[in-house]
């Protein structure tokens, strides 16, 4: 399987490319669209009453990829069920709308008679990604004021898996 391309070639909020023809037919995102790895976007107990709420938020804009957002998920969730069971709402709060395309350009002996460089490329789809704005929440946890120490330490593990910088907001 190959390897995931560097995410600095897609952190930047760009407008999304739609393929543009004198055909309207052709005016769409080829590709489809691909599996998301995200699983749950709600776990824990969806219609408990909880006494607190606390959420972390985005301190820069930027896309953030399906699989970073459900690394954050697992890391964060198997926390506060080892701990705290059923007495926690977590959910995650965007959703990887944005399509991520690469045109895979071969390197190495031959190359040349296979690709067709960058004419009028529009690349093939390889995942997709959330695009979050400066203070847009990503993650909220709902707890009793008891627990608010192990959420405030569930979000801060699953701030790690971002790559934007995180702070963690009471509310």
């Amino acid at each position: 399987m190959a390897r995931i391309r560097k995410f600095k070639a897609y952190q930047n909020l760009e407008r999304p490319y739609t393929r543009i023809s004198k055909f309207t037919k052709k005016n769409f995102v080829r590709g489809g669209r691909p599996n998301m790895k995200i699983i749950k976007f709600e776990m824990g107990n969806s219609q408990g009453k909880f006494d607190s709420m606390l959420m972390l938020t985005s301190k820069k804009s930027m896309n953030i990829r399906h699989n970073a957002l459900e690394s954050a998920r697992m890391t964060s969730n198997r926390l506060l069920e080892k701990t705290l069971l059923k007495a926690y709402h977590l959910k995650i709060k965007v959703y990887p709308f944005h399509v991520l395309r690469e045109n895979p350009l071969a390197a190495g002996a031959g190359a040349d008679r296979m690709s067709t460089g960058m004419k009028k490329s529009f690349g093939k789809v390889i995942g997709c990604a959330a695009r979050v704005k400066e203070g847009q929440t990503l993650i909220e946890v709902r707890v009793n004021k008891e627990h608010v120490r192990v959420a405030r330490e569930a979000l801060q593990r699953a701030a790690k898996k971002f790559p934007c910088s995180c702070k963690i907001v009471t509310g």
